[in-house]
């Protein structure tokens, strides 16, 4: 046998004949309660993050991207669904609160108990990623952050959420262990099935509790506790991260694996407390803006784009990958297509508030629209405050209100706000 034919037949068994036709693995990192900025391939001055970085040196990177919501639970759901909340109307984290009934107590309550089932089925009225990939026989792990029942209430075959606030046993991922992840690849590769990955750990969310090696690092660059306790949550964070992305290449995964890295919403550390400033549950870019990445090996050309990006984006990005249609209800694009994200010239979203005070009728917590054109931003509250505006290539951290200086600029952009949605009473 001629050696050009040895080598053909090599490569035929390490590369089968079927492996060309074979749909990509979906990984999807998800970040929690993660500042825009706070990277080292963001610009950040101290924070490290090594795997991250280099995540992004091998993706199409987009630094403009943003979430709809700045709020864990309706953001999450939008990255689940491709839908945007008013669409999917998992619009808080919880449902209504009695009056004068503490948050401790609400939470073991009947009423809670209620509430939370309601979004749960609305959460199942409308197709999810698992359950759409599931049509071409993929089995789908769920770990980290869930808010929305048992995992399998989101179309999951695999999960370690069982259905209590935030995700309960699959909150241990990242932070305490990662062999739930490698025993389900281990799984979809004895089945020969492609997988899907929900990887949402609750990092660098709080608690901030960093491993002390960590911690000691950032003590030492800045005067402030809990913003060093956060910066090496981050740290920590992309230390799972790079775990996760070296048991992909242990086991050959790579090569055939799209991942996807988006945060759920900002963070900006308030220097005196644990809490957050002007970032999480706010119209801001602190608690709106998210890199985003995608990478595929041989499939995607790594390169850094400015366009505007959505997490509305990701399901019909993944759809058309793996050669599924997205639902009439997306708005997103398939952002691996250059000339849609070229066509592109806004992105939208709402936040609402925290707990739901209306089940019937999700839309009630409205408090702010949002939309960005070019570098322009305009806020819109629902009543009862003013108009902003700025312009984010000269003011990004959105401190000077330009509205009463551009009042055609504000005119054209809430009308294209109208066009995208405009809920009744607004």
């Amino acid at each position: 046998m001629s050696r050009l034919l040895l080598t053909l037949v090599g490569l035929l068994i390490a590369f089968p004949l079927w492996a060309a036709d074979r749909p990509p693995n979906i990984v999807f990192i998800i970040s929690d309660d993660h500042g825009w900025m706070d990277y080292g391939f963001m610009g950040h001055k101290h924070i490290r993050t090594p795997h991250i970085d280099r995540l992004a040196g091998l993706s199409l990177t987009l630094p403009r991207g943003y979430v709809p919501s700045s709020l864990c639970c309706p953001s999450l759901a939008t990255i689940l669904t491709g839908l945007y909340p008013h669409q999917h109307k998992i619009t808080g984290n919880d449902p209504p609160r009695p009056a004068n009934l503490p948050a401790g107590k609400f939470y073991a309550s009947e009423a809670f108990t209620k509430g939370r089932e309601r979004l749960n089925q609305y959460l199942e009225a409308v197709p999810t990623l698992p359950r759409l990939l599931a049509s071409k026989g993929y089995l789908s792990l769920q770990t980290g952050k869930w808010w929305q029942g048992d995992y399998r209430r989101g179309g999951f075959t695999h999960g370690m959420t069982k259905g209590q606030r935030h995700g309960d046993e699959g909150l241990a991922i990242g932070r305490q262990t990662m062999q739930p992840i490698r025993d389900f690849l281990d799984l979809a590769g004895k089945q020969d099935k492609p997988f899907f990955l929900w990887y949402a750990p609750m990092m660098p969310h709080t608690p901030h509790n960093p491993p002390e090696r960590l911690l000691q690092r950032y003590r030492k660059l800045t005067d402030s506790l809990p913003v060093a306790r956060y910066w090496a949550m981050v740290e920590w964070f992309d230390e799972t991260v790079g775990e996760l992305l070296q048991i992909l290449d242990d086991r050959k995964l790579t090569d055939n694996t799209l991942v996807v890295y988006v945060t759920d919403n900002g963070w900006l550390q308030d220097p005196t407390g644990p809490g957050f400033v002007r970032s999480k549950r706010s119209p801001y870019d602190a608690g709106l803006r998210t890199p985003i990445l995608l990478r595929w090996p041989g499939k995607i050309q790594p390169r850094k784009s400015d366009e505007l990006a959505s997490s509305i984006d990701l399901v019909p990005t993944v759809l058309s990958a793996v050669g599924l249609k997205r639902t009439p209800a997306m708005q997103g694009i398939d952002l691996r297509d250059a000339a849609a994200r070229s066509a592109r010239k806004s992105v939208y979203g709402a936040c609402f508030a925290h707990d739901i005070p209306n089940l019937d009728e999700p839309t009630a917590g409205l408090e702010w629209r949002w939309t960005i054109r070019e570098q322009w931003k305009l806020i819109v509250p629902r009543s009862g405050k003013a108009v902003e505006l700025y312009n984010l290539q000269a003011d990004p951290q959105e401190k000077t209100n330009l509205a009463e200086r551009e009042p055609a600029r504000v005119k054209e952009l809430l009308s294209q706000l109208d066009g995208w949605w405009r809920p009744e009473n607004r």
